[in-house]
């Protein structure tokens, strides 16, 4: 899709449902992002959450918990095609990621896709092209070291996280566009991916996509499982009690 010019828009899943993460997947989505940093899966759960969402059709990524070997190649070993990474805030962080993300000799990824590996035959051989790596930019060091970040080789795509951003530059939980240092911020991330021809994503609710998509960016998640089911509840009660 990236390819094409193309927009993936997505659901972040929060929870270990395999329920919920197959209904998601059904949706009519373009992808599933299951959340490892600040969501409630851990390894097992991811398994069975990677599984009902080929089920339904889409592809899976995963937020990992952390910039970590361990924590990159479990979650690409049980299946997921790409990995967000969090506080990515320079180039050599943005190299480790790549290099936990890929096997020798352009990485350190060690070599064992147990689940990966019985779903696509010559796994090993094709996994360093297929794999997306993509660091999040949450913070005004990323920010300064933007392009130094962009030029790192094997880097897919960005992923801005809005809050963490925001909260690094003094701004409260919730600042997006309306205030000007934050657009600057979001500025700046689209112009460098445009210039390193690097895929730009980042957060996006129903109400932002469109905004979002005229910026620009071309991974976005619309929604998180959660809040939609929060969001859904508190509709029908408030319809039922009206």
């Amino acid at each position: 899709m990236w390819a094409d010019g193309q927009q993936a828009v997505g659901v972040w899943l929060m929870s270990p449902s395999v329920v919920t993460a197959e209904a998601a997947a059904r949706s009519g989505v373009d992808f599933v992002c299951a959340d490892l940093q600040h969501g409630v899966l851990d390894p097992m759960a991811l398994v069975g959450v990677v599984q009902a969402a080929l089920l339904g059709g889409t592809r899976v990524v995963a937020r990992v918990a952390w910039n970590d070997p361990v924590h990159i190649g479990t979650a690409l070993d049980a299946g997921c095609e790409g990995v967000i990474v969090p506080m990515v805030n320079s180039a050599d962080e943005a190299a480790a990621a790549v290099k936990s993300a890929r096997y020798a000799p352009i990485g350190w990824r060690s070599f064992g896709p147990l689940m990966a590996g019985m779903r696509r035959e010559g796994y090993a051989a094709a996994a360093n092209d297929t794999v997306a790596v993509i660091p999040m930019i949450e913070t005004a060091a990323a920010l300064r070291h933007i392009d130094d970040i962009l030029s790192v080789p094997g880097v897919d795509a960005v992923y801005i996280g809005p809050d963490d951003l925001g909260l690094s530059m003094g701004l409260p939980v919730g600042t997006r566009d309306e205030h000007p240092l934050f657009a600057e911020a979001i500025r700046t991330v689209l112009e460098a991916c445009s210039r390193h021809g690097v895929v730009a994503g980042t957060h996006a609710t129903g109400g932002w996509a469109a905004r979002r998509r005229e910026q620009g960016f071309q991974l976005l998640a619309a929604v998180s499982d959660v809040g939609a089911m929060e969001a859904g509840i508190a509709d029908e009660l408030r319809r039922a009690r009206s």
